[in-house]
């Protein structure tokens, strides 16, 4: 065969010399492209060197050295190298080209011999640099890259010239410390790149395959806070840090020691932390935050927003935790009054007003002081239009909560009919659609939730096609729709807070018949009253039989998601919370809580 392929080569020669000689290059060079992409290196060899004979072009000499290399033939490799280097003697990377064929054969002696000329043979000419950097990349010699950056350097005597290029080297090389080193003394020198330099860490730690570079970073950043304790910007990225690794506790730590050797930033620091804890529902840290800055007095700068944010963290801690004793809710009740007469009912203190009215109305069961408050919202002057249908949505929940259909629905419709085309519109036709499943208009309904199965939105999307559900397997299995009707009863019961008869409600459902489609659907109602009741064990029980009994219906991931929080949150069972976690994203990848569920899984594993 090889003789073959030399007297084919020999005819294809003779046959270009009758062509043009730019036609006879052309074609010698897809017949060596040719052999050599299909692995006939000592035919690609023969082609190439006549290619190079005719022109010193690189392409071809990467090439011809390519192909000694595949054959074993070292000598001819380092003669090729030799000889370019005589005609290029401005091209670094020849040397490596060189030390390359020893490393090969296992000479490594002679190579750092090569690796070293490259590198003593750098000046404050920058051309050849990044070839020859990437020229030891690219055979693994990362700690040459690192010299040849370093000795560029020291030749212009520029300290951060090819500082991304030597972080990306040092992180390849795995030198955590060095990589750490570069962020930092170019922090200390320009503080300014403060932005920059958190991008490219953020974007470097992401990428880390360990926690290796983390804890670099971490013991590299404790070091230079202790070495220069009055350096601001160490200090700031040090709570950066912690935030990045969603360490909050430590955050909070490094926030104050900034707050005490920095008074005139003004709790800046501490704000940051509260916000960004408290959005990651780390509710301990972020109200901590906030009465730190409170207690910088009401002249300080976000005394206002912190004493907003405080009683926003103790929102979200009911809603996160389902249940409040009495003594608990008058001591929150008394300190939302205490604050909104404090500060005043306003454009900012809005948010306060309407958590007050949900409390009072949700969980107070006072649903003319939470209407009052919804009211004096409304009737604050130049309250932006999308603020008032919210308030309008949440005074219509509110009616209905208190037994006023109709009521409720004109608001809805208001609310539709001056947001058509956006989410506001979506919602108030959601909610009024349930409010006609809960009057037992279930045909008007179902049609409503026809339309809004298509909506831009996937948390309403999601909302109507499982109410749709609900409603159309139901009206096909019970043409009278008797059980149908004694489900939504029940539902709005659950809905009004009237936890004992909305449980005694699903249990006509359940007593009805052997069987019903409804009956995962009482299992989750019934979870959700034991939940309220802070029954958790209870309520855990009642979700696992959902998961067990019926995996393939539409309520099986609402139930994994609620079983691992409780887990997690009120029954400190983390194993139990991680399985759960890992069940639905592996048993449904395309459910709405995967994000979520991912999130805290991957939070819950590196506790």
């Amino acid at each position: 065969m090889k003789k073959v392929g030399k007297i084919l080569i020999a005819c294809l020669l003779a046959s270009l010399c009758i062509c043009t000689p730019l036609a006879a290059q052309q074609s010698q060079e897809q017949m060596a492209a040719y052999y050599y992409d299909q692995g006939e290196y000592a035919q690609a060899a023969q082609l190439y060197e006549s290619l190079y004979k005719r022109t010193t072009n690189k392409y071809y000499y990467q090439r011809l050295y390519t192909t000694y290399l595949k054959l074993g033939e070292y000598r001819d490799a380092v003669r090729l190298v030799e000889k370019r280097q005589k005609q290029q003697p401005k091209e670094l990377a020849l040397y490596v080209d060189e030390g390359n064929v020893y490393l090969i054969q296992k000479q490594q002696k002679k190579a750092d011999k090569c690796f070293d000329k490259a590198i003593e043979a750098i000046t404050s000419n920058l051309a050849p640099v990044p070839d020859l950097a990437m020229a030891f990349s690219n055979i693994g010699r990362h700690d040459y890259a690192a010299k040849t950056y370093l000795t560029a350097r020291s030749k212009t005597r520029n300290e951060h010239l090819y500082f991304n290029e030597l972080v990306g080297v040092y992180q390849a090389m795995g030198d955590y410390t060095a990589m750490t080193n570069e962020y930092f003394d170019l922090l200390d020198k320009q503080p300014g790149m403060m932005p920059s330099i958190q991008i490219s860490m953020q974007k470097t730690l992401q990428e880390a395959p360990d926690d290796r570079l983390a804890e670099g970073v971490k013991q590299a950043l404790v070091e230079r806070v202790r070495e220069h304790p009055n350096n601001r910007s160490y200090l700031e990225m040090m709570i950066w840090f912690a935030l990045q690794q969603k360490d909050f506790r430590f955050a909070l730590t490094q926030a104050r020691a900034v707050d005490a050797r920095f008074p005139d930033q003004g709790g800046e620091q501490l704000m940051r932390v509260a916000q960004i804890a408290f959005t990651n529902e780390d509710y301990d840290v972020a109200a901590e935050s906030y009465r730190l800055l409170q207690q910088k007095g009401q002249e300080s700068t976000h005394y206002f927003d912190a004493r907003v944010g405080e009683l926003e963290v103790d929102f979200a801690r009911i809603n996160h935790n389902y249940s409040i004793d009495s003594k608990q809710f008058a001591q929150l009740m008394q300190k939302y009054e205490t604050t909104i007469a404090e500060l005043g009912k306003n454009e900012r203190t809005i948010p306060l007003m309407r958590h007050y009215a949900h409390l009072k109305a949700y969980y107070g069961n006072d649903a003319q002081a939470a209407a009052s408050m919804l009211d004096d919202v409304l009737e604050l002057p130049r309250l932006k239009a999308n603020v008032r249908d919210e308030v309008k949505l949440e005074l219509g929940d509110l009616l209905l909560f208190a037994g006023s259909v109709w009521d409720a629905s004109l608001l809805y419709m208001q609310v539709d009919k001056a947001n058509k085309n956006d989410l506001l519109g979506a919602q108030a036709k959601f909610k009024n659609a349930k409010l006609s499943y809960y009057n037992h208009d279930f045909a008007w309904a179902a049609s409503q939730l026809k339309v809004l199965r298509a909506s831009t939105s996937k948390l309403i999307a999601n909302d109507a096609m499982e109410l749709s559900l609900l409603i159309s397997d139901n009206m096909e299995d019970d043409s009278t729709y008797g059980t149908l009707e004694l489900f939504a009863d029940a539902d709005l019961l659950l809905y009004r807070n009237q936890l004992d008869e909305a449980w005694e409600g699903f249990d006509m459902v359940s007593r009805g018949t052997l069987s019903h489609p409804l009956f995962d659907e009482v299992l989750m109602r019934k979870a959700q009253i034991r939940m309220k009741q802070a029954r958790y064990a209870e309520a855990d029980s009642l979700l696992q039989r959902v998961v067990d009994f019926y995996p393939t219906d539409i309520t099986a991931d609402d139930a994994l998601i609620l079983q691992a929080e409780l887990n997690e949150d009120h029954l400190n069972n983390p194993a139990k919370a991680l399985e759960c976690y890992e069940k639905l994203l592996l048993d449904y990848p395309t459910s709405l809580y995967a994000d979520r569920a991912r999130k805290r899984y991957n939070a819950l594993k590196t506790r």
